[in-house]
């Protein structure tokens, strides 16, 4: 027999202890296993060792217990108020780009009659319109970028605002 037959048996039976395998997999590894002595002794060993384990005692202490179930509770609130956040955040982005695409026509046609009343050149209007586009998107974009920096740094993170 060759080696694939081996490696395919020792993954199958790999798998069933830990996700269970199709019902035609169990049958060749069971037809498998009645006629190769090697793989059967490697699923007995795995079996004996699998039982051994399971009873393992294992002594935790209760205090550390109690600390985790409590930070894990404290990670779950933060998570849930920072998907909270982000819906928020998504919602005002979105007003934002509709206002922004109702507004533009106005704010084109006000900056025409600017120009027109102070003469400025088109490069200048241009400029402004393309500024009030971008600039609350950059403020935005930093008054985030600064929150992620002072939470990633009041954990102790020095890198990890990079993210």
């Amino acid at each position: 027999m060759s080696e694939d037959i081996h490696a395919r048996a020792a993954r199958l039976m790999d798998a069933e202890l830990v996700e269970g395998i199709p019902a035609t997999e169990r049958a060749w590894l069971d037809e498998h296993l009645e006629r190769c002595a090697g793989c059967r002794a490697h699923a007995e060993r795995t079996e004996r060792t699998v039982q051994s384990l399971r009873s393992l005692v294992v002594q935790i202490n209760p205090a550390l217990v109690s600390a985790t179930q409590v930070r894990l509770r404290l990670r779950a609130r933060e998570l849930h108020e920072h998907q909270a956040r982000m819906r928020a955040l998504w919602v005002s982005c979105a007003l934002s780009w509709v206002m922004g695409a109702v507004s533009a026509p106005l704010l084109w046609r006000g900056l025409a009659w600017l120009g027109q009343r102070f003469a400025l050149p088109q490069p200048a209007r241009l400029a402004v319109f393309l500024l009030a586009w971008t600039v609350p998107a950059v403020v935005v974009g930093a008054v985030l970028a600064w929150q992620r920096w002072r939470a990633a740094s009041e954990n102790g993170y020095a890198e990890g605002w990079r993210r």
